[in-house]
């Protein structure tokens, strides 16, 4: 399978996840109009994957910029494009900011070498971020024992990464060290990442799975089935507050209630030290049909009043640990978690 998204011959090329995984179909992006399209239509997701996909829309759209006009308020444009697409993903804005810096230092270049720099940065993110979902892994393997039965809920695998995942990536360093492992994967209602992507990339890797609804992950860890969660994370404030998939925060309660233990997963890049709790995190409203809708086929009537906000927060009270590439971090967040600013 080819990755997730990569640059090829002055365009960026990324898989289209809305068709996974009845199929494997490629979308290719000329401008920063269209990676952000991409963005907003969930073409890509995951806030990792996002991130990257952004670096290379400015990378794009400096490239496409039109000679005759000052190329600083173009690239003011781009930025704030790109900046609108999603709201909740800590990674947008992290990889943003870098790819401005950048801008900022090489702008007297000429217009094709200055892009070429850019070019240059979004693959130095995205080669990145491969090595520290590695590192993720091996961070948060031994979280997982001989045995354990795990639920993760929405995508945090190879797709809404460049490639490796975070929540699954720990996962996956657990299974391929040789650790019997089985995976519950959450379907998440409404854009079901989990029964479209997640369960599709743990079949590839070989990894024992069972797909269950939503609603059905309180009564299988009354049952003893379930021995812990983790997932990944959108971003995540100083105090440990963690913003995630639409459904998590039930999950982080019911874990709670059955004492069982709740991991986030999640690069730097995620977090979001300027943000003093998760209060502070804004929460993306998505499009009413998600919901009345489930492949394009209607659920329900097309005037029914729908509420779709994309995420939600878990608060640190609820979460066990936080594994990044530095480490695990434990209770209380305000000091484990100040180490790694």
């Amino acid at each position: 399978m080819r990755p997730t998204i990569e640059w090829k011959d002055d365009r960026v090329v990324m898989i289209d996840q809305r068709k996974l995984p009845l199929e494997e179909v490629y979308v290719e992006c000329r401008s920063e109009e269209e990676v952000a399209r991409a963005i907003e239509t969930m073409v890509i997701r995951g806030a990792p994957a996002i991130g990257i996909a952004a670096a290379y829309g400015v990378a794009l759209g400096v490239m496409g910029a039109d000679p005759t006009r000052e190329l600083d308020r173009q690239f003011d444009c781009i930025i704030r494009r790109l900046t609108r697409t999603r709201p909740t993903a800590r990674n947008l804005f992290w990889a943003l900011e870098r790819m401005k810096r950048v801008y900022g230092e090489n702008k007297l270049l000429p217009c094709g070498a200055l892009g070429l720099r850019l070019v240059r940065e979004a693959q130095a993110i995205e080669a990145e971020d491969l090595e520290t979902n590695k590192k993720i892994g091996s961070s948060g393997k031994d979280l997982i024992a001989d045995g354990d039965s795990v639920l993760t809920h929405c995508n945090a695998g190879g797709l809404a990464t460049s490639g490796y995942g975070t929540a699954i990536g720990v996962i996956r360093t657990a299974f391929e060290e040789g650790k019997k492992v089985h995976v519950f994967v959450d379907e998440t209602r409404p854009f079901l990442q989990g029964a479209r992507l997640t369960a599709w990339e743990l079949k590839k890797l070989g990894i024992p799975m069972t797909l269950i609804t939503d609603n059905m992950a309180g009564w299988l860890m009354k049952k003893g089935e379930i021995s812990l969660v983790i997932t990944g994370a959108d971003r995540i404030a100083r105090n440990g507050d963690a913003a995630n998939k639409i459904g998590t925060y039930s999950l982080a309660v019911l874990a709670k209630h059955h004492r069982l233990p709740f991991y986030v997963a999640a690069p730097l890049s995620t977090f979001d030290f300027c943000l003093r709790s998760g209060d502070e995190i804004p929460i993306e409203e998505r499009p009413g049909d998600e919901v009345r809708q489930v492949g394009g086929c209607a659920i329900t009537l097309p005037d029914i009043p729908v509420r779709n906000p994309a995420f939600d927060v878990v608060p640190a009270k609820l979460i066990s640990a936080i594994i990044s590439e530095r480490g695990v971090a434990r209770p209380p967040y305000s000091r484990s978690l100040a180490v790694w600013r």
